[in-house]
C-alpha cells in the first residue's frame, strides 16, 4: 500500500472502528481454533451494488453478458441511507461496485457524499466511460477516496477484445479529466488507479500500460489477474505468462486454481455484499445471489449478521470450504494484484 493510500485509510479510523475491527479479528481467530463460528462485532468492510446495469459486454461478467439469474435494477437512495444508519459507525470502507457500472446510477455521487459525511472510506471501480468534465469535477468534489479505472489494453484493437463495446480514447479522456480536476481543486483524492486486467490478448502490453499511467499522471497502475468461469479445459483468455494467471495447467492438460482451498475466509467475518435490492450475500463471488443470508431492511443488520443462516454458512466454510460452489473459483489466500 502506497503512503498516499495509507493516509486515506488512517483518516477513516476511530476508536469505535478500531475496537470493532479487533473484535472481528479475534472472532475469526477463535472460530478457526474452535472450528465453530464465533462473532463479536459488526461488519467493517462492505460492498454496495448501486446498479446491475452496464454499457459494456465483457465476456466474463454476468452484467456484460446479460445473464443474471436474479432481478436487476438500481439501489434506492433511501435504502443506502438506511444501511449507513444501521452500521455506519462501525464501517471502515464501502466498495461501490459488485455487478454493473456505478456511474449509471443517477444518485451514485450522492451515495459517495453521504459515506464521506460519516468518514467512511469510499472506493469505486468503473469502466471509465462516463467521466466527462462535469462528472469528473463532481467526482472529485464528492470526496471519493479511491477511483479504479479499468483499461485493459493500450490500443483500441486489443482493448475491445475484453471490454467489448468500449471506447479506449473515451476512457483515456476520462482519466485526463479526473487528473485535471484534482489539480484544479487542489485535491489529493480520489487516489487514482488504472487497473489492467491481464488476459492473453493484452499481456504483451503490460509495459505499455505502465508507461501510459505515468504519462497520464495517475497515482498507480495495478495489474490484476482475471477470473475465468469455465477454466478447467483452458480458455483463450488465460495468459501464457503463469505469473498473471489464477490458474495452473496440470499434467493432464486440465487447469486448476492455484490457491489451496483452506477451510477459512476472513471475508465471512469482516463484511458482506449488499445487492441493489437489499439482498445480503457472502462476498463478490456470489454474483447471482445464490446464498442470500438475509434481506435488509426486512431483517436488521445486527440480526442478519448473526442470523442462523449466517452462522450455518460460516460453519459450512469451516468444515469444508471446497464444497461451497462460490468458493471453488475464489482467490482467498492467493495474490490477485501483481
Amino acid at each position: 500500500m502506497k503512503q498516499k493510500e495509507f493516509q486515506i485509510w488512517l483518516r477513516t479510523l476511530s476508536i469505535t472502528r478500531i475496537s470493532n475491527l479487533v473484535s472481528l479479528y479475534l472472532s475469526f481467530q477463535l472460530s478457526k481454533l474452535l472450528r465453530r463460528p464465533m462473532m463479536i462485532g459488526q461488519p467493517a468492510f462492505i460492498s454496495i451494488e448501486p446498479t446491475t446495469a452496464c454499457n459494456l459486454r465483457c465476456p466474463e461478467c454476468p452484467s456484460g453478458l446479460r445473464k443474471f439469474d436474479r432481478p436487476t435494477g438500481n439501489m434506492k437512495l433511501d435504502l443506502f441511507e438506511k444501511i449507513l444508519g444501521a452500521i455506519g459507525k462501525q464501517l471502515i470502507s464501502i466498495h461501490f461496485y459488485f455487478q454493473g457500472e456505478p456511474y449509471i446510477h443517477p444518485d451514485f455521487l450522492k451515495m459517495i457524499q453521504k459515506a464521506k459525511n460519516q468518514r467512511i472510506m469510499s472506493i469505486c471501480s468503473t469502466n471509465g466511460h462516463f467521466l466527462d468534465s462535469e462528472t469528473s469535477k463532481a467526482t472529485v468534489q464528492s470526496g471519493l477516496d479511491k477511483l479504479i479505472i479499468s483499461i485493459d489494453g493500450t490500443s483500441q484493437e486489443v482493448y475491445e477484445q475484453y471490454r467489448v463495446s468500449g471506447n479506449l480514447n473515451q476512457v483515456i479522456e476520462g482519466v485526463k479529466q479526473v487528473v485535471e480536476w484534482k489539480r484544479r481543486l487542489k485535491s489529493k483524492t480520489p487516489y487514482l488507479i488504472i487497473q489492467f486486467l491481464v488476459v492473453r490478448p493484452n499481456e504483451h502490453q503490460i509495459g505499455e500500460i505502465q508507461d501510459m499511467g505515468m504519462r497520464l499522471g495517475v497515482d498507480e497502475v495495478k495489474l490484476k489477474t482475471a477470473q475465468i468461469y469455465d477454466y478447467h479445459n483452458g480458455s483463450a483468455l488465460i495468459p501464457e505468462q503463469d505469473l498473471y494467471s489464477r490458474y495452473a495447467r496440470q499434467t493432464d492438460g486440465k487447469y486448476q486454481i492455484k490457491n489451496d482451498q483452506l477451510n477459512q475466509c476472513w471475508r465471512m467475518w469482516s463484511g458482506f455484499v449488499v445487492c441493489w435490492d437489499g439482498r445480503v450475500v457472502p462476498c463478490c463471488f456470489d454474483k447471482d445471489a445464490q446464498h442470500q443470508l438475509f434481506k435488509f431492511p426486512d431483517s436488521s443488520m445486527r440480526e442478519g449478521w448473526k442470523s442462523v443462516a449466517y452462522v450455518d454458512f460460516r460453519q459450512r466454510l469451516l468444515r469444508s470450504r471446497s464444497e461451497i460452489n462460490i468458493c471453488q473459483n475464489c482467490t482467498e489466500g492467493t495474490k490477485v494484484w501483481i
